[in-house]
């Protein structure tokens, strides 16, 4: 047995079998690269779902972690600390907003914009108590708790974990006319992801953002955009939505706001909606702690350069133009995205997408799959021209068979 085959064997004795990773056992990361335990290089295409933007072990991100680790690193929000005001001051001038809302994870984040919403519509719009509904897309993923798969549409993410929350209304994505028809005078919030990630990076149609936004703003309605993997400079822009000249009423943050260091999320929106909360109505011990916001004020300095979000951009440009040739020879069936990150239909003949991604592991690149046939491509913001093109590369020579 090698090495990696007895340490994937380990952790499969002792770990609940809630993921299906890939055969790999990676020790050491830089950049866009990673290294395994048998000392194999490997090309990372998938950024911890956009978690890594910035790449591994990135020196900026590294120094800021180490620094504020000498200092102080928690004191609960029992207490104020000197890098919490500094960060949502920072934070909410980056997204245009008032007021900032720190968490943990994505989902957490996302379970305070619900929580926030109803609370809203209770207290602002005037909602009968019980009664707020919130709308949200077919197909979305914003993450696993109880309440979140409880509108959920994905059968792995849902089944068996009932009873569920009640209070949402599920309609397809990209359709205003349904949108519109689930709006009534209960709806307190349209939750959506700017690009369904999850779904295989699904763009919705040209001025669907835009449609959402105005009808929200008509009928009284939050627009919660979900950010969580879109934003950030994924798309080339510091917002998915930004693409449409959207702001939306709520941005919901996560996995590149820590830099793949440590997670940080957040709902940061205007003080009439975040203005809602009184003390001990919501938190979290570690929301807001001085190693989160020391790390996630670096992410917000390197954000305001535009560097990472013309890189995107750029590369992306090229990465769509290069994946697009592929498409029609009976290998790819389709390609979509947004900026540096792209779903790549596989035609069933050519295997599916697990076993696509295999054989680019088997090469030295790592991707992911969703759905049976489509892998995700959404490398570290960083990667070099060269190493993307290697990269397409070995996807295109497993595509030849």
């Amino acid at each position: 047995m090698s090495t990696t085959q007895a340490a994937i064997a380990s952790a499969e004795a002792h770990s609940a079998h809630n993921y299906h990773p890939l055969p790999i056992v990676v020790s050491s990361a830089d950049g866009a690269w990673m290294t395994d335990i048998e000392g194999r290089r490997y090309l990372d295409m998938l950024a911890g779902y956009s978690a890594l933007n910035f790449g591994h072990g990135n020196r900026r991100l590294v120094d800021a972690a180490k620094a504020q680790l000498e200092r102080v690193t928690l004191t609960s929000r029992a207490f104020h600390h000197d890098r919490f005001a500094e960060f949502c001051t920072q934070l909410a001038d980056l997204c245009g907003m008032d007021m900032v809302l720190p968490m943990n994870t994505g989902a957490e984040a996302v379970e305070t914009a619900v929580k926030t919403a109803r609370k809203w519509g209770y207290k602002v719009k005037g909602v009968l108590d019980g009664t707020a509904k919130i709308v949200v897309a077919a197909n979305n993923f914003h993450g696993r708790t109880t309440t979140i798969v409880s509108f959920s549409t994905d059968h792995e993410a849902r089944a068996d974990f009932g009873p569920y929350t009640p209070g949402f209304e599920i309609v397809p994505y990209g359709d205003l006319t349904a949108l519109e028809a689930a709006v009534t005078e209960n709806t307190v919030a349209v939750l959506l992801e700017p690009i369904q990630g999850e779904a295989g990076v699904l763009v919705p149609p040209a001025g669907y953002l835009a449609g959402v936004r105005e009808l929200t703003r008509q009928r009284n309605v939050l627009f919660i955009a979900d950010e969580i993997q879109s934003g950030l400079g994924r798309t080339g822009r510091t917002f998915a939505c930004e693409h449409e000249g959207v702001v939306p009423d709520m941005y919901v943050l996560g996995k590149a706001l820590g830099g793949g260091v440590v997670p940080v999320s957040a709902v940061v929106s205007s003080a009439e909606v975040l203005g809602v909360y009184g003390p001990g109505e919501h938190g979290s011990t570690f929301g807001g702690n001085p190693l989160a916001c020391a790390v996630a004020l670096e992410v917000i300095a390197m954000l305001r350069t535009g560097e990472y979000q013309q890189r995107a951009t750029e590369l992306g440009d090229h990465l769509h133009q290069q994946l697009g040739l592929m498409v029609g020879g009976g290998a790819v069936e389709a390609v979509r995205g947004r900026g540096l990150w792209a779903g790549v239909d596989i035609h069933p003949s050519r295997g599916t997408g697990r076993e696509i991604s295999e054989k680019l592991m088997d090469r030295g690149v790592l991707v992911k799959d969703t759905h049976g046939s489509t892998i995700r491509i959404a490398p570290p913001l960083v990667i070099s021209k060269e190493d993307l093109d290697w990269g397409l590369d070995q996807l295109g020579a497993v595509l030849a068979g």
